[in-house]
């Protein structure tokens, strides 16, 4: 599979994935399936560990990514951070595979089709190898949709958001009191704790950071999506 290696945060369906190369870790990006969904391996050079985040679907494309050489990247975790079922087409095809480890949070782990192995919630860490991600439960999009965080030692925090949050707003939601209850997740959880410098990686589309939405946060609340 073609990877391109200068990383703009933006991969067209069945195109070329793209890779950010940081300093203890790498984060590949690409679209599957027909809703533009964007699965994301990391991947921790030293040890060789790799978690995948939403095996959205085309599961033999996910699979050429992490390669078919012996030192292709150990596959530890596959991470999915909400229940629609456009984020986990590939989930059992890819742990089947792999013999991997399943997370999810627990709010939404009964409409995934496949059995967990372990549950996550709101201060939990992952690990990458060396590295951890930390996740951030936002209710709202539904009930457990997670976020997760990694702290770059060495460079800018990056937010991996699923679907509560791309380039223009919050995800979607399907009444008042889930709009409030995501905005207000994003607010203390998100806005208020990480710098603007942070990097998101939405679950469809282009990249956004911090300091591009922040301005915009009145906007969305008074508008209600």
């Amino acid at each position: 599979m073609d990877v391109l290696q200068q990383y703009t945060g933006h991969v067209e369906p069945g195109g070329p994935a793209a890779r950010r190369t940081l300093a203890e870790l790498t984060i590949t990006k690409i679209s599957v399936g027909p809703m533009d969904n964007n699965c994301y391996v990391l991947h921790c050079p030293s040890s060789g560990d790799a978690v995948m985040i939403d095996a959205a679907a085309e599961p033999e494309r996910l699979s050429d990514l992490l390669g078919h050489d012996d030192d292709r990247p150990r596959l530890r975790t596959i991470v999915t951070t909400h229940r629609h079922g456009d984020h986990w087409q590939a989930l059992g095809a890819v742990a089947g595979a792999y013999g991997t480890n399943l997370a999810a949070h627990p709010a939404d782990a009964e409409e995934l089709p496949v059995p967990l192995d372990f549950l996550v919630e709101q201060g939990h860490t992952l690990e990458v190898g060396a590295s951890q991600l930390e996740v951030i439960h936002l209710r709202g999009h539904t009930p457990g949709s997670i976020a997760l965080l990694y702290r770059d030692p060495k460079g800018t925090p990056h937010l991996f958001t699923g679907d509560s949050l791309f380039p223009g707003g919050p995800g979607r939601t399907t009444s008042p009191e889930d709009f409030t209850s995501l905005m207000d997740d994003l607010q203390a959880r998100v806005f208020d704790v990480l710098p603007d410098e942070t990097w998101v990686y939405p679950g469809h589309g282009d990249d956004t950071t911090l300091g591009a939405e922040r301005p915009k946060l009145g906007e969305w609340r008074a508008r209600g999506w």
